[in-house]
């Protein structure tokens, strides 16, 4: 029985080298170090501050210390506006609203009761004048400073409950004004500054919700062939520029009725409205010809000029009966000009 040669017995027992951990896994060891609790809010927080490469907000997460208290996480999330906070936000500005609410109310009530018992002093006054005509004038102006100082009483506290009521509604303002913000916030990408997945979603769910229906409409994903390759090779300061100037070219490749969203890293879609299939098909075109024509660069000052390429999958909203289906669909096409190259725009169906 042959034997392998020591040279190959070698390289088989070699130990393989250990892979890489993966994002999750990296956020994870992170979360159990500090003992921060698994939620996906707090998954989301240091996914920013880790993968994300947000440096401020990686210091405020280390300047915690270990086992920080959930309060404290929830107020850096709410901070840098993260998507997950956005609802709790939201929550935090419901509770405060009530709040307030209650507060005036109970003011209100506090305000009519002394009203209350002012009229009944002054009644109570004025019985005791009709009732007693000859009283001495002593008696009388007793009356009359207790009923002013009543009164006064009563201005005092009208005031205040309006300076009170002035500032609860400026702080509903602002509280108003951070709702949006957060709304605003939960729908734009960070990185880009575009609307993100959570607004396309929304996007086409309002078109499938429309009375007329969804027809007439073209959902176009875009991916970015090779991104984690080239992450690597220049590295993702660079990605990350050119992920904006992207997006910046895509933004203004659009109309005002059209919508543009960054969905995953390097992931793209567009949602056109009013559009046929070799409508979108040319639309389709001119998005891949812009990006080989606008996206070159060079790594250093000697390095010879490289360009992105894109591939993009097209569907219809007339050819699926829900939301989902529809993204479904242009995700079919995606993967069909991805495995393509020499074809790099593909049709649903066709």
């Amino acid at each position: 029985m042959r034997t392998a040669p020591n040279s190959q017995v070698q390289r088989e027992a070699a130990p393989r080298p250990a892979a890489a951990p993966t994002d999750i896994q990296r956020i994870a060891q992170h979360m159990t170090r500090l003992a921060i609790a698994g939620l996906p809010r707090n998954y989301e927080l240091l996914y920013e501050a880790i993968i994300g490469q947000n440096a401020a907000l990686a210091q405020d997460i280390a300047a915690l210390g270990p086992s920080p208290r959930q309060a404290s996480l929830d107020e850096i999330g709410l901070k840098y506006r993260l998507v997950s906070h956005c609802g709790l936000s939201s929550e935090i500005s419901h509770a405060e609203t009530s709040r307030m609410l209650r507060d005036a109310v109970d003011r209100l009530s506090d305000s009519l009761r002394q009203k209350q018992a002012f009229l009944r002093a002054a009644e109570t006054a004025l019985q005791s004048i009709a009732g007693k005509p000859d009283q001495s004038l002593g008696s009388f102006m007793s009356e009359m400073e207790y009923l002013s100082t009543s009164l006064s009483n009563v201005l005092a506290s009208e005031k205040e409950i309006e300076a009170r009521l002035k500032s609860d509604v400026e702080r509903l303002e602002a509280i108003e004004l951070g709702i949006a913000a957060a709304h605003s916030a939960s729908v734009t990408d960070k990185l880009t500054g575009i609307p993100n997945r959570i607004a396309l979603n929304k996007a086409i769910a309002d078109l499938y919700d429309r009375e007329e229906g969804a027809a007439g409409s073209a959902l176009i994903m875009v991916d970015v062939d090779d991104f984690k390759a080239f992450n690597s090779r220049y590295g993702t300061q660079i990605g990350t520029r050119l992920l904006k100037k992207l997006a910046d070219l895509f933004r203004k490749s659009i109309k005002k009725n059209d919508l543009v969203a960054r969905t995953d890293g390097d992931e793209f879609a567009f949602l056109f409205a009013n559009v046929g299939m070799q409508e979108a098909l040319a639309i389709a075109d001119r998005l891949r010809a812009s990006v080989e024509d606008h996206m070159t660069f060079a790594a250093s000052d000697h390095a010879a000029p490289s360009g992105l390429t894109i591939s993009l999958g097209i569907a219809l909203s007339a050819d699926a009966t829900t939301a989902s289906q529809l993204q479904a669909n242009a995700r079919v096409a995606l993967h069909a000009a991805q495995s393509n190259r020499r074809q790099p725009v593909q049709a649903f169906g066709r």
